[in-house]
């Protein structure tokens, strides 16, 4: 008996031996350096709340472009500069193609939708709204049609002012109705109760998420439950999905297995009621799908359009040159194209200078998908890491005059528009803005249409310089509220 005990002890050994060698050698992960840590706050302490993006960079100039930061208990890796993030981004592949689990998305989508997915779920759903928006002519003249039939509503909305102040919230109205027509399949006009419903509570749910009871929320969320922190933001979340689907709703399903696909709503219905085994595209999945949609579809290209008037309200000089260009390139009366980019180097500069000045989104983490080598460190399965685009938008080594506003950069000796590798303000790799296509097309024919037809000027009694340009807390770094003036230009029309 104790001969057979041993024998299978043996067994066991060598089994536990062959395990051990098949596996391979296990490498202990090799974290990034960075400032010690505090007990409970970790280095919070050293992240001013309402500019953390500037934080971070300044402590990559001590620890370097990849270092490590303790928020609360949670390891966080940070990439700086253009060098490091686009190595991460681009060259990683699928390695940092996840996102982490962060506690308010979690309650609001529970690992459902397209932006803070992960796996198949997210592969299956960015596949759907990829070949649905190219099927509806993102990038393409049918989109461009539409984008200029909402910029002919702008114009209207405007002329009704006559020359006197109004609200540059107003300029969203028009890339928000956009997202919801290839959304919806169909405009709202702008005094539609649900409509200004729906960009009411997509103001509210921005600023919430933007507010330093929910980034406590987000590191400690057993605290911030206890205290509440979450209840605000869920109840304007419940609010649009309740209009999001009476939206739905409105929309008749599409015939199984087939039929024209008029909306990204068609194209999802149509999507689970067959070839769905996995039920990726179950109903809450589809709720969750359109909520990212709206969100993101919205804030971004409304906020960068009302960012883009502002900085021609403060610097003058630029916009004569902007419309300089656009009277002799255009004319009176021709509204813009999309092949007109390439005959408006300048426009093109300037709208582009916009987007990397204002650095609109400057972070949304990623997780490691497994044990992944990033910058010479060995970082095991998990590790949130946040590619930080500001720091690549605002890097020293790649702009010039990286802290003010230059369209030059974007501009060689002659005249002629550059293309630059830093300009990364849609991220870059697997994970790169779904919507950066429509949003390009966009930006430019509403900028150039709406300097083609209004001068934006201050408000009487206040001078360029007393235009408000810090960025207001929010999720995304949106211009404060305040007024222009648009003045029209009848040599433009």
């Amino acid at each position: 008996m104790a001969l057979l005990l041993l024998g299978l002890l043996g067994l066991l050994g060598l089994w536990v031996l062959l395990r051990a060698h098949t596996r391979g050698p296990r490498l202990a992960p090799r974290w990034p350096p960075g400032p010690r840590p505090l007990p409970l706050v970790g280095n919070l302490h050293l992240l001013r709340v309402c500019q953390q993006e500037r934080s971070l960079m300044e402590l990559s100039e001590q620890y370097g472009p990849v270092f490590t930061v303790h928020l609360g208990g949670q390891k966080t890796v940070v990439l700086t500069g253009y060098k490091a993030v686009r190595e991460a981004l681009v060259g990683t592949g699928q390695e940092l193609a996840d996102r982490p689990p962060i506690p308010i998305f979690q309650l609001i989508q529970g690992g459902r939708g397209i932006f803070f997915s992960s796996g198949p779920r997210w592969k299956a759903a960015r596949q759907l709204a990829v070949r649905t928006l190219h099927g509806l002519g993102v990038g393409r003249g049918p989109v461009a049609d539409k984008v200029l039939q909402e910029l002919r509503c702008l114009v209207g909305q405007l002329d009704q002012y006559g020359g006197r102040p109004f609200p540059l919230a107003l300029l969203g109205w028009a890339p928000s109705n956009i997202t919801f027509t290839l959304l919806f399949g169909q405009r709202f006009d702008y005094q539609d109760p649900v409509f200004v419903s729906l960009l009411g509570l997509i103001d509210d749910v921005m600023v919430l998420l933007g507010t330093p009871g929910l980034q406590l929320f987000n590191i400690y969320p057993r605290l911030g439950a206890l205290l509440q922190l979450h209840r605000p933001v869920l109840r304007k979340i419940n609010e649009v999905r309740a209009i999001l689907r009476a939206l739905l709703e409105a929309r008749r399903p599409p015939a199984p297995g087939g039929g024209p696909v008029h909306s990204y709503v068609d194209a999802l219905r149509q999507q689970g009621q067959g070839g769905d085994p996995d039920g990726l595209f179950s109903e809450a999945n589809v709720v969750a799908c359109v909520l990212d949609m709206v969100m993101a579809g919205t804030e971004t290209t409304a906020a960068t359009l009302q960012w883009a008037a502002l900085l021609m309200g403060r610097h003058p000089s630029v916009q004569d040159r902007v419309q300089e260009e656009l009277d002799r390139v255009l004319g009176p009366g021709r509204p813009p194209q999309p092949a007109d980019q390439r005959a408006l180097p300048y426009t093109n500069a300037v709208l582009h200078e916009v987007q990397r000045f204002i650095t609109l989104l400057p972070h949304v983490p990623r997780c490691t998908a497994g044990s992944t080598r990033l910058g010479g460190y060995l970082l095991p399965k998990g590790t949130p890491v946040v590619p930080l685009l500001s720091s690549v938008l605002l890097d020293k080594t790649q702009w010039e005059t990286p802290d003010q506003f230059n369209p030059g950069h974007f501009l060689d000796a002659d005249g002629h528009f550059v293309k630059r590798e830093a300009f990364l303000p849609f991220s870059a790799g697997r994970r790169v803005c779904l919507g950066e296509s429509l949003a390009r097309t966009e930006l430019f024919l509403l900028f150039a249409g709406l300097l083609q037809s209004f001068r934006l000027q201050p408000p009487p009694g206040l001078g360029p310089a007393g235009l408000r340009t810090v960025p207001t807390p929010a999720f995304t770094m949106r211009p404060p509220a305040q007024v222009l003036c648009a003045v029209p230009r009848p040599q433009g029309r």
